[in-house]
């Protein structure tokens, strides 16, 4: 795990709890993207490879979920997730 959880609540301002969660559970979840897509790659069982794969497909849509959470909660989370995409696209014209 990238993170260290369980952290330290009262060290967190308590109008960031729940953003401190929501990225503390989107680190969870591309953790287990990581592990369940190279298992898949080192699975020589094609039926456990398809579970594996699609085992991640349902972590990348929880990332999803809790990221759209986040973005309802950090305003500037949001600007600055436009403002990297723009970024990228500008770069990439």
């Amino acid at each position: 795990m990238l993170a260290t959880i369980p952290f330290s609540l009262e060290k967190i301002h308590r109008d960031d709890v729940d953003k401190e969660l929501l990225r503390a559970a989107i680190i969870a979840e591309l953790d287990a993207i990581n592990l369940y897509e190279q298992m898949a790659n080192l699975a020589k069982d094609k039926n456990l490879k398809t579970i594996f794969l699609e085992v991640a497909r349902e972590e990348k849509t929880h990332v999803g979920e809790f990221q759209a959470l986040l973005l309802q909660k950090d305003e500037e989370q949001q600007r600055e997730l436009e403002k990297g995409k723009e970024e990228v696209d500008e770069l990439l014209k």
